[in-house]
Parts: C-alpha cells; structure tokens; sequence
C-alpha cells in the first residue's frame, strides 16, 4: 500500500471537487496564518508527503465543515496485523 500515494488522492478529490486552484488554495491558507506558496503545494501533493495537520489547514481553507474519510482497503499480511 503507497499510503502517500492514498493521501495525495485523497486531499486533491478534495481540492478539484471545490474547484480551487493552488494559488487560490495559498491564498487562503494565509488568510489563516499559514505560509504556503503554489510552489510548496504542489511539491507537498506530487510526494504525497505532507503532514495531517496540513490536510486539516486545506480542508479549513477549502470551507469543509467535517471531513469523513473512507480509508482503502488493506489486506493483513501477518496474523498480528488481524
């Protein structure tokens, strides 16, 4: 499982659902205080590595009241992981 891949997906559905574009979505960010650029943006979503606290910053910027997450499917791989 890429789990950075999962949530790269995740927050761009997001992010092209609303219909913002990264320099909108900067541009919000730091109306709450958060330094982004376009640039740091799209870096973070092409690695897929960026931390929760970032998710939850661009779900605030992007007007989400709640988040649900549906998480994919994994399959164990060893018994203590059931």
């Amino acid at each position: 499982m890429n789990w950075e891949n999962e949530a790269r997906l995740l927050l761009k559905a997001e992010i092209a659902r609303r219909g913002v574009t990264y320099e909108r979505l900067a541009k919000r960010l730091q109306a709450f205080g958060v330094q982004e650029t376009v640039r740091s943006i799209a870096n973070k979503m092409s690695r897929g590595t960026f931390s929760f606290v970032f998710f939850l910053q661009c779900m605030k910027a992007l007007g989400a009241q709640s988040v649900t997450l549906v998480l994919p499917s994994v399959e164990a791989t060893s018994p203590e992981d059931e």
